[in-house]
């Protein structure tokens, strides 16, 4: 039986285990208690409380607005709905990048506060010296490369990353760096599959992709793109497991029909 169906607690230890042995290892994000539950009774390996919580939670245009007060609030709503998922936290814009003193005293927040196991940050070299400072307090540190939504004000628009073979031999550097730094895992986001395999095979520590091809050791989705919740986005890289707009939107009116007919509730639902 594979090592991720035996164990009671999916830690870092565990997914570099996966990939040594070839198991691609999956991963969703999750914003909140019911959801969390849900995901984690599915017997999902990774849970990232995604700063994709600023779309899809409060309705912001970017992830930049999300506070760390928020991330963890969202992080503990989650924290307390897991038994056996690896719980990330990102890191909010702003937390980390320029100052590795704040990079890590927000990720001591984090880690105290919500109870999640590790935390994101995005970035390569500039962010390298918060890196350290965090795993040097012991807390575990994912990384995230290629497209790095947090900086959609550098790139100006949220297309595929590291086409020009400078920027895909930088993501390589960078992708080392974050491993030889103590990262045990790193995010690669919309970048060409043929390099993230050839990143996935560069490195050790398991590489999981959104939009970055099969050749990886895993995958994350964002639930309610999976889920067909947040029905106006279909990039190429989303596969919708459900339409569950359509299916709430039916639910809801009906239940106001229900309702304005008098039909709800009838007698068996009354005391």
């Amino acid at each position: 039986m594979s090592v991720h169906k035996n164990v009671k607690r999916v830690t870092t230890k565990v997914l570099q285990t996966m990939k040594n042995e070839g198991q691609k290892i999956s991963m969703l994000t999750g914003y909140d208690y019911s959801m969390a539950r849900i995901i984690d009774k599915a017997g999902i390996d990774v849970i990232l409380v995604g700063d994709s919580a600023s779309n899809v939670m409060a309705g912001h245009e970017t992830t930049l607005p999300i506070t760390l007060n928020e991330m963890i609030y969202h992080a503990s709503s989650v924290v307390r709905g897991v038994e056996r998922a690896l719980i990330v936290v990102d890191m909010p814009f702003g937390t980390y990048q320029g100052n590795s003193r704040e990079a890590l005293s927000s990720a001591i927040r984090i880690m105290k506060e919500s109870g999640g196991h590790a935390v994101k940050l995005e970035g390569g070299r500039e962010v390298i010296e918060s890196v350290t400072r965090i795993l040097s307090a012991g807390i575990p540190v994912m990384g995230h490369l290629g497209l790095t939504p947090q900086s959609i004000y550098k790139f100006g628009t949220y297309v595929v990353r590291a086409k020009e073979s400078d920027e895909a031999r930088e993501l390589i550097e960078d992708a080392k760096l974050l491993e030889a730094s103590g990262c045990f895992a790193i995010v690669l986001e919309k970048i060409p599959s043929e390099l993230a395999t050839e990143v996935a095979k560069a490195v050790n520590i398991p590489i999981i992709g959104i939009g970055a091809g099969n050749g990886v050791d895993g995958q994350v989705l964002v639930v309610h793109d999976m889920l067909g919740i947040n029905n106006e986005f279909n990039p190429r890289f989303l596969r919708k497991y459900h339409n569950l707009y359509q299916e709430m939107l039916g639910s809801f009116q009906r239940y106001i029909e229900d309702v304005k007919s008098g039909d709800f509730p009838n007698d068996d639902e009354s005391y």
